[in-house]
């Protein structure tokens, strides 16, 4: 499946967004772990969150990488 980013046309109606096509189950996952990423970052204090968001895209590429 290809991942299909946010266009800011979202619905509401039926399974899907008809602004990206995501399914609704899929955006609100996609929004969960993203509050859990937030959640940590602001537990952690972190200033440099442009560092922080740098190192969770490098960590979530490799870790899709190393997967069997």
């Amino acid at each position: 499946m290809k991942f299909n980013p946010c266009t800011g046309k979202c619905t509401q109606e039926g399974t899907h967004c008809e602004g990206c096509g995501r399914s609704h189950e899929e955006i609100a996952g996609m929004k969960a772990a993203i509050e859990g990423v937030v959640d940590f970052a602001q537990k952690m204090g972190y200033e440099n969150i442009d560092e922080f968001t740098d190192g969770v895209v490098g960590g979530v590429k490799y870790m899709m990488g190393n997967r069997h």
